[in-house]
């Protein structure tokens, strides 16, 4: 009877209509085994998608109908070395933090017992070598044995288990030389010691191991230090929810909610779900989903994300995504995306890797041979090839991407954009010119009153509570600048005019200035370029101006893209003299209105065709394929789905700060890509020839290999240094050719600018 896994519980539909399921993995350990994996899994017939998040160490698998057994897939790792098992939240937790535990602890053993070998060995080399004799210099060399062959035993284990994994799958990867160099350096040892000869390479093993683990540990707390920053999403969701059901106010799991649910959320709770406010007033801080550092006032009619913190007051909310579609599902899922999809940068240094393990070990046994036939001992030979399996551990290469991309989406995703794509860190840093859309993009997505300052609270409120009964997008505008969720009683609606009602025996009216009887000269308006909706309430008469703000840091934003030499162009498909306000605001001289789709990749492509590299940042729907068709693009929170789709990377909050965040970051780990890749490069060119001439010992060879890990990793940190008093690498300014220093970008507000909230497009 054969043992087959039933995988059903972790199968999940994909968009496209397959099936998928993430797995954990086991024994990956370098950049080599994820192409090893994806090929093999991918060989499966049916399988449509194999991507593994070298991060997180998971497997993503999709397939068709064609897979009949998905258990498969877990056969397929176990032939190629590596073990698998369906993902767990809970789990992967656990075994992340044991992986942990488990290398500190070999880090521990390892440096032990190499500063005791060490101390040994000083000991027999120490003052007058010829006072040692014979018998006292075997018994240090024994007792050095006796330390270093059970410590390298026990903290070899994360390198010893990979490479037999994968040497059982007749597979090579970046343990084997490591695992070899390690042995062979103890066997001489051992060797030479029982031949009671001067030296004894148990120091060099261990040194070696205690360096490897040293930048294995950097590395695993580097992932988690990223994954703990995107993982605060999961510690946002609400663990139950109260939800009504029939009449009665019922606790269940948040994740049994649907689409139409209505649920309770009291003060101090998390919402559980995204929905539409139908009851209640109150603050909520959606500072960790959308970045907006203030609480936001809502009443019926808003929208609620989950995970959203509600202060005051008790709301009603009728779900509106639940199941794996909210707002914070959808972070997570583009999260899983980002490091998973391999870079260009990274894509060669994993085709490097895949030949690394093949090369070192001809280069060890050629310099083995070549020694040995030029008249060099067997004992000779043999550590001089030892001392180049060691100095050419690929380490330092198999570290140099990954570890910046690490750090780089980390740091991006610490200041609200989340990447969509592998490669989008490299393209965003190849960027010159800056395209933007308008509406909802430089400007925020909805219309807001941009003088409500100038008129009186009480007149304000009763404006905005009448408001509340008419659909019309100025009212729906006014409406969200009250506090009052209770409309008036019998409001009269005049069709193409306005609304009107009467309380506490006097009458209001909200709409035209004719239905209002409202004078229009002198025009009590604050903001020029802004549609009107006038209210009166007896003799007391107001008008409000309703306009699309430019986002709160448009002007410093697009001032700091302009210092770092971009080019920067308005695409709007809304109306000219609605576009005009904003170019002017910012200072964007080159711009564009009424421009419908086509248009505007047609002008992409010709900037294309001048050699441009494109930056096209944009929400709307019609943005979508512009969006495509650029080198790389950006999109809002706020953007529609199929926006969001289309974009390499999405921000959050009311800011258009990111986008100068992304490129200076995307710079800056661009950079270190590249110097990651020249260091492990140059480490080979000068190390590799110094080995073969068998001019370092392996102890030597241990400390450069390790070194230049160590290098590697620290200088990848670099990616998350913060803006402040950094120096990003600047374009070229296309008016001089001078590199253009980058200023300060100020976080400080800017006034509103009035635009027409009578838009006719995007």
């Amino acid at each position: 009877m054969s043992d087959t896994l039933d995988v059903s519980p972790y199968v999940k539909p994909e968009a496209d209509g397959t099936r998928g399921m993430d797995v954990a993995v086991e024994g990956i350990s370098c950049g080599a085994c994820i192409a090893r994996i994806e090929n093999a899994v991918k060989s499966l017939p049916g399988v449509t998608e194999a991507r593994v998040n070298y991060t997180n160490r998971r497997l993503h698998v999709a397939w068709s109908d064609a897979l009949d057994e998905p258990g498969r897939i877990f056969e397929t790792l176990q032939a190629n070395g590596y073990r698998g098992h369906p993902f767990v939240p809970l789990r992967a937790e656990q075994e992340e933090a044991a992986e942990a535990r488990k290398l500190t602890r070999c880090l521990a053993v390892a440096g032990f017992a190499a500063m005791n070998v060490m101390l040994l060995s000083v000991s027999v080399w120490s003052g007058n070598v010829t006072d040692i004799t014979p018998e006292t210099r075997d018994f240090f060399h024994w007792a050095s044995a006796l330390i270093a062959l059970p410590a390298a035993a026990y903290a070899g284990q994360p390198f010893f288990s990979s490479a037999w994994m994968a040497l059982r799958a007749r597979q090579l990867n970046m343990n084997v030389p490591i695992s070899l160099g390690v042995i062979l350096a103890l066997v001489m040892s051992v060797v030479e010691t029982a031949n009671h000869a001067k030296e004894a390479y148990f120091d060099s093993a261990l040194m070696l191991l205690f360096f490897l683990l040293v930048g294995r540990a950097l590395e695993h707390a580097m992932r988690r230090k990223t994954r703990a920053t995107a993982g605060n999403l999961a510690a946002l969701r609400a663990e139950t929810a109260h939800r009504f059901d029939g009449g009665e106010l019922v606790r269940v799991p948040a994740s049994s909610l649907k689409v139409g649910d209505r649920v309770l959320v009291k003060p101090g709770e998390r919402v559980p779900a995204d929905g539409e406010v139908v009851g209640g007033v109150s603050e909520i801080d959606e500072s960790l989903i959308t970045g907006e550092t203030a609480r936001r006032a809502i009443k019926a009619g808003a929208r609620v994300y989950a995970g959203s913190l509600n202060f005051s007051g008790t709301l009603t909310l009728r779900v509106t995504a639940a199941g794996g579609s909210a707002l914070i599902d959808e972070i997570e899922k583009l999260l899983e995306k980002a490091a998973s999809v391999k870079s260009r940068t990274r894509r060669l240094a994993d085709r490097a890797a895949r030949i690394y393990a093949p090369v070192v070990h001809a280069t060890a046994a050629l310099t083995f041979a070549g020694w040995w036939l030029a008249g060099a001992t067997l004992h000779d030979a043999i550590i001089t090839a030892i001392a180049v399996l060691i100095i050419t551990c690929p380490c330092a290469l198999a570290l140099a991407i990954p570890a910046v991309q690490v750090v780089a989406s980390g740091a991006m995703f610490k200041r609200g954009i989340i990447l969509n794509a592998g490669d989008a860190i490299e393209r965003l840093a190849e960027a010159d010119t800056i395209v933007f859309d308008k509406t909802g993009t430089l400007t925020l997505p909805e219309p807001r009153v941009v003088n409500g300052g100038d008129i009186g609270p009480d007149l304000r409120q009763a404006a905005a509570r009448l408001a509340q009964s008419s659909r019309h997008p100025l009212a729906m505008a006014l409406a969200k600048e009250g506090t009052s969720a209770t409309p008036f009683d019998s409001v009269v609606e005049e069709p193409g005019q306005g609304v009107r009602a009467v309380a506490g025996g006097v009458e209001m009216r909200l709409g035209s200035a004719a239905f209002c009887a409202v004078p229009q000269t002198p025009l009590m308006l604050t903001q020029t370029g802004a549609s009107h909706i006038y209210f009166r309430q007896g003799d007391r008469v107001a008008t409000f101006a309703i306009a699309q703000s430019l986002r709160p840091d448009a002007v410093e934003t697009v001032q700091a893209l302009r210092d770092l030499g971009f080019d920067l162009h308005i695409l709007s498909g809304d109306r000219t003299e609605a576009v005009a306000p904003v170019a002017e605001a910012l200072g964007i001289a080159q711009w564009r209105g009424v421009v419908n789709p086509a248009d505007k990749i047609a002008f992409i492509d010709t900037l294309k065709a001048q050699g441009r590299r494109v930056l096209m940042v944009g929400d709307g729907l019609n943005d979508a394929p512009s969006l495509a068709a650029a080198h790389v693009s950006l999109s809002p929170i706020s953007a529609a789905d199929v926006t969001q789709a289309q974009a390499d990377a999405v921000f959050l909050g009311e800011r258009l700060a990111p986008v100068v965040d992304a490129v200076t970051i995307a710079r800056r780990a661009r950079r270190l890509m590249v110097e990651n890749l020249w260091l492990a490069a140059l480490y080979n060119l000068v190390a590799v020839p110094v080995a073969i001439a068998g001019v370092v010992t392996p102890l030597i060879a241990a400390l450069a290999m390790s070194g230049s890990s160590m290098l590697v990793t620290l200088n990848a940190l670099r990616a998350n240094i913060k803006n402040k008093g950094a120096t990003p690498e600047p374009v070229q300014s296309r008016e001089s050719g001078n590199p253009v220093a980058e200023s300060p970008l100020s976080r400080g507000r800017t006034e509103n600018v009035g635009l027409p909230a009578e838009t006719s497009g995007t």
